[in-house]
């Protein structure tokens, strides 16, 4: 019998991951806390609401109930916003043991304690295997089949390369690394730095601003993720780098068609309805904005991206700012 993989949260992205372990004949239970959606999901076999034309497969079994979602399941893949990720882990706390492998494709800080994710799993919870799965990937291109790359940190090479395996076909390709750090932060920073290239766009600037906001954004991952911790070899990677180019340059990006609703005019409110799903970058700038000045750290595309979003100030003043700043060696 096939072993079964346990998803945890049915909006696209969830849904793709769903989509690609099913590929390999593994068993996947996929679970979201609107019974609502999860009886469409049934019915349809199809996630209408956020993944549409994309039918499910028989071996993915949509299911309401957290319990049932994980019971006598090996593996666990957290694919929810990082707002509702402690609450989450909560609930599995009385759920699971400690020997079960769990794995987050969710990106973002905790914005109250600006904690990274695997800090928050190591207050929660007391697993022996656990990592994070990020990279440079859209859903509906996973869902298609299409090829893509990403990679998956585990706490030890085991958890790294068991849950990798689980991923690893049809197209679809999944490096190990040992670095959770930095593969959490290049997924975090990115959708920082999307907002930041979206709102250049939406003001009307060209491809050189681009490149220069995306470049020069490269430094201030590299200068935050040292600082943290994380491997400059990781944020060059598939889940620094590579996230990076993804996320700042195709509309498919959340994060940027958010920035580019701010460069057009639009609040912060109007551009997170118009997107219509969660932006992680929204909240994730606040996070990161107060961890580099307690650290000390000059991130001053990041620092601009937080005055526009939380201080109300306006985009075409912030890049005045930008380019204002003394220039030096690079």
């Amino acid at each position: 019998m096939a072993e079964t993989v346990a998803v945890l949260g049915a909006g696209s992205w969830g849904t793709a991951l769903a989509i690609q372990l099913a590929r390999n004949q593994l068993r996947v239970r996929l679970w979201g806390h609107e019974a609502d959606h999860i009886a469409r999901l049934r019915e349809l076999r199809e996630n209408s609401d956020f993944l549409p034309g994309f039918r499910l497969a028989d071996n993915i079994e949509p299911v309401a109930s957290l319990e049932d979602a994980v019971k006598d399941t090996p593996y666990l893949l957290i694919v929810i916003p990082s707002k509702g990720f402690r609450g989450l882990l909560q609930k599995l706390k009385p759920l699971i043991d400690d020997d079960r492998l769990l794995f987050w494709a969710s990106k973002g800080f905790e914005i109250e304690t600006g904690k990274l994710l695997h800090e928050v799993v190591t207050e929660e919870l007391a697993l022996r295997h656990y990592g994070v799965v990020s990279g440079p990937t859209f859903a509906t291109e996973v869902a298609r089949g299409m090829p893509a790359a990403i990679a998956c940190a585990g706490n030890d090479p085991q958890s790294s390369e068991t849950f990798a395996a689980l991923l690893r076909g049809h197209h679809f390709r999944a490096y190990t690394s040992d670095d959770i750090v930095g593969v959490e932060l290049g997924g975090a920073l990115k959708n920082v730095l999307a907002i930041a290239v979206g709102v250049s766009d939406g003001l009307g600037f060209g491809a050189n601003t681009r490149a220069a906001l995306m470049t020069r954004g490269l430094s201030e991952i590299m200068h935050l993720g040292t600082a943290l911790g994380a491997k400059r070899e990781t944020l060059m990677g598939l889940a620094g780098l590579g996230d990076l180019i993804l996320t700042c340059t195709d509309d498919q990006s959340r994060n940027r068609r958010f920035g580019l609703a701010i460069g057009k005019g639009k609040n912060v409110i109007q551009a997170e309805i118009e997107v219509g799903q969660t932006v992680e970058g929204l909240r994730a700038a606040k996070a990161i904005y107060h961890k580099s000045k307690q650290l000390g750290l000059d991130l001053p595309i990041i620092d601009e991206v937080y005055h526009v979003l939380y201080d109300g100030k306006n985009p075409d003043d912030a890049v005045r700012d930008l380019e204002s700043r003394p220039q030096g060696h690079e």
